[in-house]
């Protein structure tokens, strides 16, 4: 897998600091695709303070940083990044963010298989559920429990639809049953966030 320059340094700055880093996510899986990422999410093992101290002197915007997210304004367009993390209560507004070192825990809360995998030029390919396999395999499936999934955050209904749409995927049947029961919590999110969704399918 090819990272882009600027994402490339950026992780290479952190592992020169001691701090196990990835790209992770929705650009593993294009780059696994052959679909050029339109952007380049990372994740750390670096707490927030210790984030700030590798990117001294880099122009930063810190305003995500209490929920562990640095955004580095690299020369190619910024760059989020975020230490590895666990949540609780929904996970578009957390009750609690919870700082970890350990990247499964941080995989693990994420939406489905394909975008729980994770690439460092050190370590390679990071993929505890089996998202690789799923892509090969045409499938999309929930991350650990389905109706868990949903509950954190309704808006993964639609986004489902949405990656099924776009990469040609069946949605699993576990995954399935478990879209249309909680399908009435669609409800609780905004109209502009169905709306941007709906425009993706």
């Amino acid at each position: 897998m090819r990272l882009p320059e600027d994402a490339a340094r950026a992780l290479e700055k952190l592992e020169s600091a001691g701090w196990e880093s990835y790209a992770v996510g929705g650009c593993v899986r294009d780059s696994l695709l052959g679909i050029e990422p339109h952007d380049w999410d990372l994740c750390t093992a670096a707490p927030p303070e210790a984030m700030k101290k590798v990117f001294a002197g880099e122009r930063v915007i810190e305003i995500g940083l209490k929920h562990g997210t640095l955004t580095l304004l690299a020369p190619s367009g910024p760059l989020e990044i975020t230490t590895f993390r666990t949540e609780s209560g929904a996970c578009r507004h957390p009750d609690r963010v919870s700082f970890v070192r350990d990247i499964h825990a941080d995989l693990a809360r994420r939406d489905f298989t394909v975008n729980a995998m994770a690439y460092s030029p050190v370590r390679g390919l990071r993929d505890d559920f089996g998202g690789r396999e799923d892509l090969r395999n045409g499938v999309l499936r929930c991350v650990g429990d389905p109706g868990e999934r949903f509950r954190e955050d309704a808006l993964r209904i639609l986004r489902a639809l949405r990656f099924a749409a776009r990469f040609g995927l069946t949605i699993e049947e576990k995954t399935a049953a478990a879209l249309r029961e909680n399908r009435e919590l669609l409800r609780n999110i905004s109209p502009e966030r169905i709306f941007s969704e709906l425009k993706g399918i």
